[in-house]
């Protein structure tokens, strides 16, 4: 019976690092592209998004040497 019930937190201590883990890793990679300055060689486009949780609009701005996008922040006019 001890076994099982060592087993069973043994398994839920896993689900709960693992859960840690993937939460910083994700955060990571969310707030990466996110910021007030536009980066050096970055171009705005004309694609925007609207976070339908907060309201925030975000402009992307695209850098045409390495492909990445970068995503700023824009106040919307109210």
């Amino acid at each position: 019976m001890g076994t099982i019930v060592s087993f069973y937190v043994l398994i839920q201590v896993c689900v709960v690092i693992f859960v840690v883990i993937a939460f910083v890793i994700w955060d990571k990679r969310y707030g990466k592209n996110h910021g007030l300055d536009v980066p050096k060689d970055f171009e705005k486009t004309d694609e925007v998004t609207i976070d339908p949780s907060d309201g925030r609009r975000l402009r992307v701005y695209y850098n045409r040497k390495t492909g990445e996008r970068f995503y700023h922040e824009e106040k919307i006019d109210t």
